[in-house]
């Protein structure tokens, strides 16, 4: 167990862990899902919320901050040639990603907040949490894995072009 949690990069702790816990917290307070099992399986659980909630932010909320300009942000060819000369920008971009994830958060427990008021309205949509849960998380990493293939492929050709 110790071996795993010293792999666990600072970039998983803020990005991922940290928000899952703080979400599964709220969800087990306010929305009354408990989270059942031992230390790890808890472990494993958050981790995986706070991944649902980084992907939120990864594909909501970021192009919604760019939309309003917000955010503006250099192109990824760039982003890779300042990273080889400045390995600081890695570190400002991993701190960059928990403020989306944290805005991320807080947007899903309003979103949440607002679905419940509405299922309380309409109670036939409490049968319907499950499969629109499950549609939900299909759609969200169907784009963050269609987005995380461009950023590979755009890695690549940057490499092969030589800058």
């Amino acid at each position: 167990m110790k071996e795993l949690f010293e792999k666990i990069s600072s970039y998983n702790i803020f990005n991922y862990l940290l928000p899952g816990v703080i979400f599964g917290f709220w969800i087990s307070k306010e929305a009354g899902f408990e989270i059942d099992g031992d230390i790890l399986t808890k472990a494993f659980i958050y981790y995986f919320l706070g991944l649902v909630v980084s992907r939120f932010g990864s594909l909501v909320i970021e192009p919604f901050l760019k939309w309003v300009k917000i955010a503006k942000f250099e192109s990824y060819k760039d982003h890779i040639k300042a990273s080889k000369k400045d390995d600081k920008i890695d570190l400002l971009s991993e701190v960059n990603n928990m403020y989306r994830t944290i805005i991320g958060l807080i947007s899903l427990i309003g979103l949440i907040k607002i679905y419940l008021w509405i299922e309380m309205k309409f109670t036939c949509l409490v049968n319907w949490r499950i499969p629109i849960t499950l549609i939900v998380l299909l759609l969200m990493f169907t784009l963050s894995y269609r987005k995380q293939t461009g950023y590979i492929s755009k890695r690549i050709k940057s490499n092969l072009n030589g800058k």
